[in-house]
């Protein structure tokens, strides 16, 4: 893909909005997140996007030859599940260390990818794998017995939008793009109604993060819903207009400003300031997700 230098400035700043975005998605699910379950706050964020993407089936129906039925259905479950975990963060600790635990997705793509589809990892993405890794030790306090469900939460989150990725590098030989984004929404709208229905029967501490009841949303959170869900949508278009621009090593460095637009929004929610040492956590995360970007395009 022959890039000009316009066009790849226009997809740095289609970026660094996508990035601005999605802090603003992740501040609107932490304001949501205090009068309603993370699992509530899943809920609206998917019905927009599956109210977009149907309109957009209806006007331009789908094009593809279909046949991995099963594996459409694990990728909407597994990133549905993430998102779950991911929200849940978002609602319990500090924005930017929830978003860098979803930053280290690409870490666990490169190592599925090479796993179950055999994509060859050079010595230099090894590295970057490892230097990920460090990187969670530091946001974890290196101490695996004291860490918390929100540790384990984040990580767990990473590994499952991991895969999630990495069963799309699959099937988008076989779907359109569309059709699996709409696997990912319908699951994740139609997964928390039944999670809230259940919620109202069975409480669990344990798993608070995927079992929660219905809770009324007030006239003041209806402002913060359509600011989800207009700020999501908006940041999957500009992410999207910036991929197709330039390469995808290049555009996905960029989007890791979104750590640092996090960082202050968070603050300004009410976050405290990243000590020194999670600050280094979340660069080596950063310097590792570049390494693996610029080496698996």
């Amino acid at each position: 893909m022959n890039t000009s230098n316009e066009e790849l400035k226009l997809a740095i700043k289609y970026m660094l909005l996508a990035s601005l975005l999605f802090a603003f998605t992740g501040s609107f699910a932490k304001i949501l997140s205090q009068n309603m379950s993370s699992v509530e706050v899943v809920f609206f964020r998917n019905i927009t996007g599956l109210l977009i993407v149907l309109i957009s089936v209806y006007k331009v129906p789908l094009k593809q030859n279909g046949g991995k039925p099963f594996l459409l259905f694990f990728r909407g479950f597994i990133g549905f599940t993430a998102l779950l975990m991911y929200f849940y963060n978002i609602a319990n600790i500090p924005l930017a260390e929830a978003q860098t635990f979803a930053k280290t997705s690409p870490i666990f793509t490169a190592i599925f990818a090479y796993i179950f589809i055999k994509e060859k990892l050079s010595v230099t993405s090894w590295f970057g794998v490892i230097i990920g890794f460090l990187g969670i030790l530091f946001i974890t306090g290196f101490d695996i017995s004291t860490l918390d469900k929100t540790d384990y939460l984040g990580i767990l989150s990473g590994v499952g939008a991991g895969l999630a990725y990495t069963s799309i590098r699959e099937l988008k030989n076989y779907y359109d793009t569309r059709a699996i984004v709409l696997s990912f929404m319908t699951i994740g709208t139609i997964g928390p109604i039944i999670i809230m229905i259940l919620g109202e029967y069975y409480k669990s501490k344990t798993f608070d993060f995927m079992l929660a009841p219905f809770i009324m949303p007030t006239y003041s959170d209806i402002y913060a819903i359509l600011g989800l869900g207009i700020f999501a949508t908006m940041s999957q278009l500009s992410m999207t207009k910036a991929y197709s621009l330039a390469k995808g090593g290049i555009v996905g460095t960029i989007g890791y400003t979104n750590i640092i637009f996090s960082i202050f929004l968070g603050y300004m929610l009410g976050d405290n300031f990243p000590t020194l040492v999670v600050l280094f956590g979340i660069l080596l995360i950063v310097i590792s997700g570049i390494i693996v970007s610029y080496n698996n395009k």
